[in-house]
């Protein structure tokens, strides 16, 4: 296995550069002296940046960006053996390294690195627990999935031994890394695609959380299924969290929960049965309350002030993608989020429910072939919580067109369910359609993991 001296910058080429992990990534040698170059598809917003920091994007994938004098080649789980950049930098000698294996030797520099893992809400916590240590002045780096507006990007270099790390079960990424602490916020079916079931995902996040050391901390939301039967034996310290409305006991609780107008959660931050603190939240839903608990757990355990965590979660607004109010058109609001699993989109579309609105409605893009068929029924029942839907055709990301499922099915079941739902091919016409359809006072969520957020974003050039 090649071993990156990360002490010794060398000429680095991020395969499939544009991502929000991979980006970051780059960024974050970049700013340790690294000669960095990457490839992507298309232009973006997150390339340009890029390019404006001094990193060399190609766009288009080919032989020639592979220069011989590259000493390292990180690739993507999206990219293949048949890439050509791959095969350039095989014929050449050159190194290659998955992305989680990179973010794996890059965690190994950091004594006090925190995974924070889950089948929902690694984005947001991850994003929390990033503010709460800024606010502390811990001046912590940071890796995360999705860019946060208090630095612009997905990462943060930063000059401690704190890191904090977005971890990805998917293709067992984050049995690559190296924590010292973790955050499980829940543990559910999801990535069938890989995964064989729920107990072969419950087995990877058990082998996870056997990677904290002796000293380390877990801290693990309470209410997964069988968790005993998890963290038996571990040699890390257990923490539980949870709402404390459930009935269960925990080492970390909300209690007295309250929402104002626009869903914003307040609640009293317990550790055991005392209050350490009044958490008053700018994002909406219960789930978001959860998130914070296990932000704030993590930091209480680690000995940061409970006034940076306070403050922290008051001016946390979230991250891209995550309930991210877009903007406001003829008197409609349009929201975007990245829910794609029906446990998130019943979260998000619960959390809406109760934000300021006339009539809600839920534009949303199914992500996979495979998970829209796995989860049809679940898909059916969440989507019924919006008042009218619209569907865009299925995002196929890494998948191919099994000629089985299409967003019509879910469009059939919806109808059959007496739901309001549309369906149309192409975006430009959901876009005439909302148009002429909207009205004012009306809550317009853009909802998927794939490039559905753009419909929004067109109405509001409008």
């Amino acid at each position: 296995m090649y071993e990156i001296d990360f002490n010794n910058p060398i000429p680095v080429h991020f395969i499939g550069i544009g991502g929000c992990s991979m980006s970051g990534l780059a960024e974050l040698l970049h700013s340790r002296g690294f000669s960095v170059s990457g490839s992507d598809q298309n232009h973006s917003e997150v390339c340009d940046r890029l390019e404006q920091m001094g990193i060399s994007v190609y766009y288009g994938q080919r032989a020639e960006n592979i220069r011989p004098e590259l000493k390292l080649a990180v690739y993507t789980a999206a990219v293949h053996e048949d890439n050509p950049e791959y095969i350039a930098a095989r014929k050449l000698g050159i190194p290659l390294m998955n992305r989680a294996e990179f973010l794996g030797q890059l965690m190994r520099q950091y004594k006090d690195a925190i995974g924070v893992a889950g089948t929902h809400g690694k984005t947001t916590t991850s994003s929390m627990l990033s503010m709460i240590f800024l606010e502390a002045g811990l001046d912590p780096t940071v890796a995360l999935g999705a860019v946060l507006e208090a630095f612009g990007s997905s990462s943060r270099a930063g000059h401690s031994d704190h890191f904090i790390v977005e971890s990805c079960e998917y293709t067992n990424s984050f049995l690559q890394f190296y924590p010292r602490h973790e955050i499980i916020l829940n543990i559910e079916a999801e990535h069938l695609d890989f995964f064989t079931d729920i107990n072969d995902i419950r087995h990877s996040f058990r082998l996870f959380m056997e990677k904290i050391p002796a000293g380390g901390h877990l801290v693990v939301q309470g209410d997964i299924a069988d968790l005993d039967a998890l963290t038996e034996g571990l040699a890390a310290k257990i923490t539980t969290y949870g709402l404390e409305d459930t009935g269960k006991t925990y080492d970390y609780s909300a209690a007295n929960i309250t929402y104002d107008t626009n869903d914003y959660g307040s609640y009293d931050l317990m550790r055991g049965n005392t209050c350490i603190a009044r958490i008053a939240l700018h994002v909406v839903g219960a789930h978001n309350i959860s998130n914070s608990v296990a932000a704030a757990a993590m930091a209480d355990l680690l000995g940061v002030p409970v006034s940076a965590t306070i403050s922290a979660l008051h001016h946390f607004g979230g991250a891209k993608r995550r309930f991210e109010k877009k903007g406001v058109i003829n008197g409609v609001t349009i929201v975007d989020d990245y829910a794609h699993h029906p446990s998130e989109i019943r979260a998000t579309l619960t959390a809406a429910k109760h934000y300021p609105h006339k009539t809600l409605w839920c534009v949303f893009q199914p992500h996979t072939y495979s998970r829209t068929k796995l989860f049809l029924d679940d898909f059916v029942d969440v989507l019924s919580l919006a008042d009218k839907i619209v569907l865009a055709d299925i995002y196929a990301s890494r998948e191919t067109d099994p000629g089985d499922i299409s967003s019509r099915n879910i469009v059939e079941k919806l109808q059959n369910a007496e739901k309001e739902v549309y369906y149309f091919p192409t975006f430009e016409e959901i876009e005439k359609f909302l148009l002429s359809n909207c009205q004012e006072g009306d809550l317009l969520i853009t909802m998927g993991a794939g490039d559905i957020v753009n419909i929004g974003e067109a109405l509001l050039k409008h």
